[in-house]
């Protein structure tokens, strides 16, 4: 017979073990008699039991699986296929994402690295994959010098608490397993905070956001934040979505409760919406360079009949700029004697936030020739240099991107302003 273990590969009847074929045959029945005892009404007890044994015979399997892959190491059997590596292979036989084939790969090579303890417990159903690999990064992660016997215990301890800890639970344990064999509590203490201090240090290395304008009006995002930085985030979006607040908000649901066909998920969205748009930025430096502007005639604001324009380089409809006008002030878009002094002359170094906005009416963009980033990215350039004269007026204000801002005090590059008021870089010669 043959054994498929992916979509492209059979281990064929000339190179077959004969007892590896009996058990992987009976193993496929078995699958189907449960697949078939189950599929129909069972009661609260037969549930009960099926999960049981399924979980424990499912751990089994992954610590059979593990083992396989280590056999494949072994054998080379990635190379022999062609591939690369056994990540690699294992990612192309099983559709599973590189990532997640990268990590399993890795927890088999560490299972054979002396930790029998942990290996038993996987073959007996008793700990999970997951569990597994928490376990041994907490072994790994002990102080140098403990010795195999403490290692042992404390393998052993976690693997007792993992029987009645579920793998994030067991994670918050191993910080201060060495307790179990450190009398020295102000050692543990400070251990523990090492780790801590590690695990917040490699997650601000994580940090990531991207941002993908679906050109139907949304945006989808994708981000990786420290955990602290996620709790206030969440803890914003509970306070707005709880059910109180949307009884308060929303009288149609008529209870604390929602219906059950609430969509959390989107009132969730529309919350972090909410709270993107009331972000403070008084405390930024300067505050206008995180402040979206919005431009648009007064006739429009009222009359809600025509687009208005963003500093970022998108449009929002009449009605919106007319909802964001309900919560924030509004500045003139004419700037007169009677409004903000826009013309400071030699008295200031810096542009003020007013002059900011009123340059963000005229300019789109950076003023180089060629950039596309938004002017809201910018910093204001003194075409002639404060330093040799020249007057923080609004006139003299040249929004740049910071790459180009760079450019233009760099002494490696010549720049030229064009008559349309852009600005072009070369290479000194």
């Amino acid at each position: 017979m043959s054994v498929l273990v992916g979509p492209e590969s059979a281990v064929s009847d000339a190179a077959s073990d004969p007892l590896f074929d009996q058990a992987m045959t009976r193993l496929e029945q078995a699958v189907d008699e449960v697949l078939v005892a189950v599929d129909g009404d069972l009661s609260a007890e037969q549930c009960e039991s099926a999960l049981a044994v399924l979980e424990r015979h499912g751990r089994r399997l992954s610590g059979a699986r593990l083992r396989v892959l280590t056999a494949a190491q072994r054998a080379q059997t990635a190379g022999g296929a062609g591939f690369a590596s056994t990540e690699a292979w294992v990612a192309r036989r099983t559709q599973a994402p590189r990532g997640v084939a990268a990590r399993q790969v890795k927890l088999a090579s560490e299972l054979e690295d002396g930790h029998e303890t942990v290996s038993t417990a996987l073959a007996d159903g008793v700990v999970s994959s997951a569990h597994a690999a928490v376990i041994i990064g907490a072994v790994g992660q002990l102080p140098p010098g403990l010795g195999v016997d403490r290692h042992r215990v404390v393998e052993e301890t976690l693997v007792a608490d993992a029987q009645r800890l579920d793998p994030d639970q067991l994670r918050r344990r191993a910080r201060r397993v060495l307790e179990m064999v450190e009398p020295d509590q102000a050692t543990v203490d400070a251990h523990e905070d090492q780790l801590v201090r590690d695990e917040e240090e490699a997650a601000r290395d994580k940090c990531s956001l991207t941002l993908h304008d679906n050109a139907d009006g949304t945006t989808t995002g994708h981000f990786t934040v420290p955990t602290l930085a996620a709790a206030f985030l969440r803890k914003a979006i509970e306070s707005m979505t709880a059910p109180r607040r949307m009884r308060l908000s929303s009288p149609a649901l008529g209870s604390a409760q929602p219906p059950p066909t609430f969509d959390w998920r989107k009132r969730r969205g529309l919350a972090f919406a909410e709270l993107l748009e009331r972000i403070p930025v008084d405390h930024l430096h300067p505050k206008t360079a995180a402040t979206v502007v919005v431009t648009i005639d007064h006739a429009a604001l009222s009359e809600a009949l025509k687009v208005a324009n963003l500093d970022t380089g998108d449009v929002i409809s009449a009605g919106e700029a007319r909802r964001l006008a309900c919560n924030a002030g509004i500045l003139p878009a004419v700037l007169s004697e009677r409004s903000v002094t826009l013309d400071l002359g030699r008295e200031s170094r810096l542009f003020t936030e007013s002059q900011r906005v009123a340059a963000g009416l005229t300019h789109d963009t950076c003023a180089a020739d060629g950039c596309e980033r938004p002017y809201a990215w910018c910093e204001l350039h003194h075409q002639e240099p404060w330093s040799r004269g020249g007057r923080t007026d609004l006139r003299d204000a040249v929004p740049l991107c910071h790459w180009h801002h760079q450019r233009i005090h760099d002494q490696a590059f010549l720049h030229t302003y064009l008559p349309d008021g852009t600005i072009r870089f070369r290479r000194r010669p």
